[in-house]
């Protein structure tokens, strides 16, 4: 019998803590830019939010950029990330073990960053093996969370109807993306005093938890 359920993992704050580094390593890069911006603001405003999206965000209240300077900042941008990621990079607490105890279900990576970026991640971390090349990028597919259609596209992808696939994404632009597309959402929510989880996603603090609230959704699935 196939597996129930796929399974379709945010990376950058699901999968790997990737995200203080990418804080970090904007702070360092758009001041040169002329586009003033703190690790903070990153995570307060712009968590799992498109590169471009937040640069033109940053151009409305400052300055605007010429094309090449954007490609130029972008590309010391992700240079810097990839450096970061190889050397600093941890994955989520619990989700080793997590992973381990799913690996009967079918598991992709999608994600509003570049596929080189996911394959740094998961190399630097020790999880390629968990997904092979099951990546689905925003930037190869064309189309960014909150689109509901960056899931949709990953769920054909996989050859699974959206109903029997698994959202888990830490951030809000994903969550909406997974509710819109009609998918089971789980909210891995790191800061619940500070988050809600919208209405319809199942909301978990920790990643130990993931394999149970899995195997309640299959369950139900199979009732």
């Amino acid at each position: 019998m196939s597996a129930p359920l796929c399974l379709l993992f945010d990376s950058d704050g699901t999968l790997v803590d990737s995200e203080i580094l990418l804080a970090e390593v904007m702070a360092e890069i758009l001041p040169r830019y002329s586009l003033p911006f703190t690790a903070a603001q990153y995570m307060d405003e712009f968590r799992g939010v498109r590169f471009l999206a937040i640069v033109l965000e940053l151009e409305s209240r400052y300055q605007a950029l010429s094309d090449p300077q954007r490609d130029a900042m972008e590309a010391a941008m992700r240079d810097l990330m990839e450096m970061r990621m190889r050397e600093h990079l941890l994955p989520i607490d619990g989700m080793g073990d997590a992973l381990d105890q799913l690996q009967a279900y079918p598991r992709a990576v999608v994600s509003n960053g570049p596929e080189r970026k996911i394959r740094c991640a998961m190399e630097s971390v020790g999880f390629a093996h968990h997904f092979g090349d099951n990546l689905f990028s925003a930037y190869t597919l064309g189309v960014w969370k909150p689109d509901p259609t960056l899931y949709l596209k990953a769920a054909e992808g996989m050859g699974f109807p959206p109903e029997r696939c698994v959202v888990i994404d830490d951030a809000a632009v994903g969550v909406a993306a997974g509710l819109e597309a009609g998918m089971q959402v789980i909210h891995l929510n790191h800061f619940p005093d500070s988050e809600t989880t919208p209405e319809g996603a199942i909301a978990l603090r920790y990643a130990q938890d993931l394999p149970d609230a899995v195997a309640r959704l299959a369950a139900r699935l199979t009732a």
